[in-house]
C-alpha cells in the first residue's frame, strides 16, 4: 500500500516463470508491515501459491527481490529466512510425516539445533497455542482434517517465526473446524499473508486484501473497501461473503 512502512516482507519487481514457460508472477511489488494480516485472493492459477513459496526460498524469482526484514531471500540466507518465515501448506499431509504429533512439531526445533529441554518447551507452547496440548503422543494421520491443519500450524509455530504464510488454510473444513481455525488465527500475533478463496475468512481475519490475477497485483487496499467493490470482484472471479453481499 502506498506510503506504508515495510518492516516484515518487501517484494520488488518479482517475476517468475515455470520450466514449461508459464509465467506465474509478473513484476510483483508488495510491502507487508510487521503485525499485518493480509489476504491474497484471486482466481485459480493467479499465482497466489507461487508467491507464497518465494517468501522462504522454496522458489526463487528470475527477476526482482524478496526481503524478509533486512535479509534478502537468497541461497546464502535460507536457513535464517526459514526460521523467520513459516509456510503452512494447503494439504497438512505435506507437513505431517513423523510417528507422533510430538515428533512432527519437534522436527523444526531439532533442525535448529536446540537443546532437548528447549525443544520440549517449544513443542508444548506450540501445541498450546493451537489448543492441541493432549495430542502430543497421537499419530497425525489418524486425526481429522481440522486437527491436522492445527497441528500443521503448530509445526511452524514451534520455529517461533515472525511471519506466517498460509495457503488455503480453511480449505475442506466443516463449519465448526473452520470457525475454530479462524479464531486461532485471530489470536496469533505473527505477520500473516493468507492465500485463500474463503472470503468470509478474509473479512473476519484480514484488514488488508491483495487481489492477484494472471500473475499481477490488480488491487491492494482495505478489505472492507475492496469487498464492497462489486465490479472489481466480478472482474477477477471473486464474490463478497453473504453477510457483506448487496
Amino acid at each position: 500500500m502506498a506510503g506504508q512502512t515495510c518492516a516484515a516482507i518487501q517484494i520488488r519487481g518479482l517475476s517468475f516463470s515455470y520450466s514449461d514457460g508459464n509465467q506465474a508472477l509478473r513484476d510483483i511489488d508488495l510491502c507487508i508491515a510487521a503485525g499485518e494480516k493480509v489476504a491474497l485472493v484471486g482466481p485459480n492459477g493467479a499465482g497466489k501459491s507461487t508467491l507464497l513459496l518465494h517468501l522462504n526460498g522454496i522458489l526463487t524469482g528470475q527477476q526482482g527481490q524478496v526481503m524478509v526484514g533486512d535479509v534478502v531471500v537468497s541461497a546464502p540466507h535460507l536457513r535464517l529466512v526459514r526460521a523467520v518465515v513459516g509456510i503452512v501448506f494447503q494439504n497438512p499431509d505435506d507437513q505431517l510425516f513423523s510417528p507422533t504429533v510430538f515428533d512432527d512439531v519437534a522436527y523444526g526445533p531439532i533442525y535448529m539445533g536446540l537443546s532437548e529441554g528447549e525443544i520440549r518447551q517449544r513443542v508444548a507452547r506450540a501445541l498450546g497455542q493451537v489448543g492441541m496440548e493432549s495430542y502430543a503422543p497421537r499419530t497425525s494421520h489418524h486425526l481429522s482434517l481440522g486437527e491436522k491443519k492445527r497441528i500443521s500450524i503448530a509445526t511452524v509455530l514451534a520455529m517461533d517465526p515472525r511471519v506466517l504464510a498460509l495457503d488455503e488454510p480453511s480449505s475442506g473444513l466443516d463449519p465448526r473446524a473452520r470457525r475454530t481455525l479462524i479464531h486461532l488465527l485471530q489470536q496469533l500475533g505473527q505477520t500473516m499473508l493468507v492465500s485463500t478463496h474463503d472470503m468470509m475468512l478474509v473479512a473476519e481475519l484480514c484488514s488488508r486484501m491483495v487481489v492477484l490475477d494472471q500473475g499481477r497485483i490488480v488491487a491492494d487496499g482495505a478489505t472492507r473497501d475492496l469487498l464492497a467493490n462489486d465490479e472489481l470482484l466480478r472482474a477477477h472471479g471473486l464474490e463478497a461473503p453473504p453477510a457483506l453481499g448487496r
